[in-house]
């Protein structure tokens, strides 16, 4: 290990060397995060853990730029993640956060590789479990992460463009290839979206179409399964078969004094049901074709107590439309956190959240509650927290 973090740190050091010499630079950088999380319903049993990457993720990753001049210059992100209680990489990938290489211009930037959909760059500061309500483990997520606002799963084979900004307007687009010989089509993303940020007031739109999301977007992970079930969680499961996802969003945020408003609203379809082929998930007779969406709403509310000290508050509901005859799930979650700094680099966090769940979910059975990534309760409500440490380089 000592041996190679030395070759790792003399590769970093002659990489900087010759970027400065070339008017350019590389930076290392990346994020620890470990503490104590509790699910008080993990199928009827409560569950604690020592856990890393609750706030935010853990990570290290490079990233660098050359000025190639004129008003142009090179740009590229290698982006691991990693399990800070156990090392393990994220998804099994050595750079399964960000990697991608591409070129600045006057006119905007191009990159290409792995990287985030423009639907959760531009709609992810908006929602409260994409910033400060446990966004690391997920617990503050709209209901398992259908909707990908947060981010949570990325784009490969992936072109992006990012527009400059012009009196506050920008403007941004990725496609990614799905890369199926003769195909080429078959598994591709498309994904749009604007921004405005003038002053305190900030407004976002996006747009993302998916064509068969069990492998394209949920199953794009070295630990994906290539011929099961990627839609992990009970609240989407039944709907692996989707041929189609389309999800349409809006958000925005103002700021008084020192507090933040905020908002954001989307809605996901999944349609085209049995159109994709999925192991062990058989679609019920007479549904092949339909489709099913989730509407959610989201409001949440930051307050900076002091400069060290942010408290805040979220209240998100989902509902689902109606599928085989029984009425749509609906969920309801409330976020509580607050988060002190004890440095510029370095914080403490709390966060608790709630989940109420109604209707019949896409398993066709009674909705049990079931926050993103945690495991699914055993009745309709479930409450969990973390709290912990956060170190940022």
């Amino acid at each position: 290990m000592k041996t190679s973090l030395t070759l790792i740190a003399a590769a970093a050091c002659g990489i900087a060397c010759t970027a400065a010499q070339a008017q350019s630079s590389v930076t290392l950088y990346g994020i620890v995060d470990a503490g104590f999380r509790y699910n008080n319903n993990a199928g009827g049993k409560g569950q604690a853990a020592i856990a890393g990457g609750n706030e935010s993720a853990s990570r290290f990753g490079l990233t660098g730029v050359e000025d190639l001049g004129g008003g142009y210059r090179a740009v590229f992100t290698l982006e691991n993640g990693f399990t800070t209680t156990t090392g393990a990489l994220q998804a099994g990938l050595m750079f399964g956060r960000q990697a991608f290489v591409g070129l600045g211009t006057p006119f905007g930037t191009v990159t290409l590789g792995r990287q985030y959909l423009t639907l959760s760059s531009y709609l992810g500061p908006f929602e409260a479990g994409s910033d400060w309500a446990a966004r690391g483990a997920g617990w503050g997520y709209h209901p398992a992460g259908l909707d990908d606002v947060d981010g949570t799963e990325r784009a490969n084979n992936a072109v992006k463009y990012v527009s400059p900004r012009y009196r506050g307007l920008q403007f941004g687009a990725t496609y990614s290839l799905g890369g199926i010989a003769g195909e080429v089509t078959r598994n591709e993303m498309i994904s749009t979206g604007i921004d405005y940020a003038q002053g305190a007031f900030k407004f976002a739109a996006a747009y993302l179409f998916v064509k068969n999301p069990n492998y394209s977007l949920f199953g794009n992970n070295a630990t994906s399964s290539t011929t099961g079930n990627n839609f992990a969680s009970p609240i989407f499961s039944g709907y692996a078969t989707a041929g189609s996802q389309q999800v349409f969003g809006a958000g925005t945020s103002y700021d008084i004094g020192q507090f933040t408003v905020g908002g954001i609203y989307t809605n996901t379809k999944f349609g085209d049901l049995g159109g994709t082929a999925v192991a062990g998930s058989p679609l019920p007779k007479g549904e092949a074709g339909k489709s099913v969406t989730f509407n959610t709403a989201e409001a949440n509310l930051k307050y900076r107590l002091t400069p060290a000290l942010l408290l805040g508050v979220a209240y998100a509901y989902t509902r689902a439309s109606s599928f085989e005859g029984e009425s749509g799930a609906s969920y309801q979650q409330w976020n509580l956190g607050a988060d002190y700094a004890l440095s510029k680099r370095t914080d403490l966090y709390a966060v608790l959240l709630h989940e109420k769940a109604g209707g019949f979910d896409s398993t066709g059975h009674r909705a049990v509650a079931a926050m993103t990534f945690a495991t699914p309760s055993a009745s309709d409500a479930q409450t969990g927290f973390t709290v912990g440490i956060r170190h940022l380089f």
